[in-house]
């Protein structure tokens, strides 16, 4: 099992903001290409217009809503040039999986 430490203070703003439909559909998205246990590779990234597309959202609420998962650590932006590219933070995600096998453990071996 991982040594990963869940940071208890980020930990809720994570879920706020994963808490948004738009918001989970984006981090879903995005976690798409990656495998569990594994670092997103350069093609796991994701243009704010790839992203885009089908959502049916004004681009600066798009924007705000990048901005919130960047915020709280589930994703990693980084601009070239014009475009900004967005990937799943690899540490955040196994966060949430080490946080979701102790609880799942831990609600099979209660009684």
């Amino acid at each position: 099992m991982s040594n990963y430490r869940i940071n208890n203070k980020a930990l809720p703003e994570m879920f706020r903001a994963l808490g948004n439909p738009h918001r989970l559909a984006l981090f879903r998205r995005m976690l798409s290409c990656c495998h569990p246990g594994t670092e997103c590779p350069v093609e796991g990234e994701w243009s704010v217009s790839e992203l885009a597309e089908g959502l049916g959202i004004a681009p600066s609420t798009l924007s705000h809503h990048l901005k919130a998962l960047h915020q709280c650590g589930l994703i990693i932006m980084q601009r070239r040039g014009k475009q900004v590219f967005c990937r799943i933070d690899p540490t955040a995600v196994e966060g949430l999986r080490h946080l979701f096998t102790i609880t799942s453990t831990q609600q099979e071996q209660q009684p």
